[in-house]
């Protein structure tokens, strides 16, 4: 089994959460750097295959077949145009690491793809000068997602993001640059000098339950459940005002 990589540029567009767009392979004649180009029709037989087979070609995270989580999707369609092999693939987005790649991907810091295969059919020409390895027919086992390429031509055409009701579900990254209200800034503070007391209040009862009993308590440890459920009270005053 043979390994191909592909450069692939992103387009972050679309309404679908998972979904990407990509050229796994191309039919220009620039040789990779392994010297090889590829015939039209090359996939036409191994599409085929595995349609009728009723199996889906694994989308994967660095040819990794061994961990089950980097099998990260799977390729909804399939099929040959003039530029070369394009396919649409779907990636689960209940799997951490598919999630990740979702975000590299939508964030262009990874631009390439790779596919496993084997030749069963090549051979050598010459072409504009130069002695090519025509690869003729393959035999297809999956496609990858990986962080280094070798053939600078195909792209990844689109990924598409989710719907807003979508987006909701998932977890959501900080903008960097985003400015809070003053008065947003403000209830934070308060919540946060709450929580904070809370915390001081409760360890300082520990440290008195674990020290040695006293015949009779104290004033102010009969105060504390009250102090307690005051502090309390307050902070969700302030946690109901963030909407939290």
């Amino acid at each position: 089994m043979k390994k191909k990589l592909i450069d692939i540029s992103v387009k972050a567009d679309g309404q679908e959460q998972g979904l990407f767009t990509a050229y796994a392979s191309t039919f220009t004649r620039t040789p990779d750097s392994y010297g090889d180009v590829v015939a039209p029709g090359a996939f036409k037989d191994s599409l085929e295959e595995w349609a009728d087979s009723g199996n889906v070609i694994p989308v994967l995270w660095g040819h990794d077949f061994s961990d089950p989580y980097k099998n990260i999707g799977s390729v909804v369609e399939a099929f040959e145009d003039e530029h070369g092999l394009k396919i649409t693939g779907q990636l689960d987005m209940d799997n951490p690491l598919a999630q990740q790649v979702y975000r590299l991907l939508k964030a262009k810091r990874v631009s390439q793809m790779s596919f496993a295969f084997d030749v069963l059919d090549s051979v050598l020409i010459q072409e504009d000068g130069e002695q090519k390895h025509e690869l003729r027919k393959l035999k297809l086992y999956e496609v990858s997602i990986v962080p280094v390429g070798a053939n600078q031509d195909t792209e990844i055409l689109e990924v598409k993001h989710a719907s807003k009701a979508e987006d909701a579900e998932q977890p959501q990254e900080l903008d960097e640059d985003l400015v809070l209200p003053a008065d947003l800034v403000g209830a934070l503070e308060k919540a946060k000098e709450a929580i904070l007391t809370v915390l001081e209040s409760a360890q300082g009862n520990d440290n008195e339950n674990q020290g040695s009993a006293s015949e009779q308590e104290t004033s102010e440890s009969k105060q504390a459940p009250v102090e307690l459920k005051s502090q309390l009270e307050a902070l969700s005053i302030e946690l109901a005002f963030l909407d939290l």
